[in-house]
């Protein structure tokens, strides 16, 4: 892919995000796909798994949205640099929804194979996440 190539998958992803479209943004990858998350306990690896995993977030925050910062682009390797907000409305890791809304920033990296993403690696402060939901009490310094 050409650097414009890449720039176009990712306006395209973000037009997804906005729509809050998970089959949308599993499709970009490959069938055989690796995503490394927190959320995924590690790793979800396929499609349908990954599509699972978006779907995960989208229904546990109702109002998901994803702000990219920066896109870092070498070759067929990708750095997005992001934001991401959200009011648990629907419930996270299976607890009932707390209402309460989440803002934290992100790294995506990407490698890209034929096109599409064959592997991403999604960091950022779980437990962080974690405290905001209410799931985890932070002891005050």
């Amino acid at each position: 892919m050409n650097r414009q190539d890449v720039v176009a998958l990712f306006e395209k992803r973000q037009q997804a995000w906005d729509r809050r479209d998970a089959a949308a943004l599993a499709a970009d990858h490959t069938e055989d796909g690796l995503v490394e998350s927190p959320l995924a306990g590690g790793t979800a690896r396929g499609r349908l798994a990954i599509e699972k995993l978006y779907d995960m977030y989208m229904s546990a925050f109702g109002d998901m949205k994803l702000e990219q910062d920066e896109l870092l682009i070498d070759g067929d390797r990708v750095a997005l640099l992001a934001r991401v907000s959200g009011t648990d409305t629907g419930g996270f890791m299976s607890m009932p929804p707390s209402g309460r809304q989440v803002r934290f920033p992100t790294v995506f990296f990407y490698e890209l194979r034929d096109g599409r993403i064959a592997r991403e690696r999604r960091i950022y402060d779980f437990t962080g996440v974690l405290v905001q939901v209410g799931l985890l009490k932070a002891k005050p310094v």
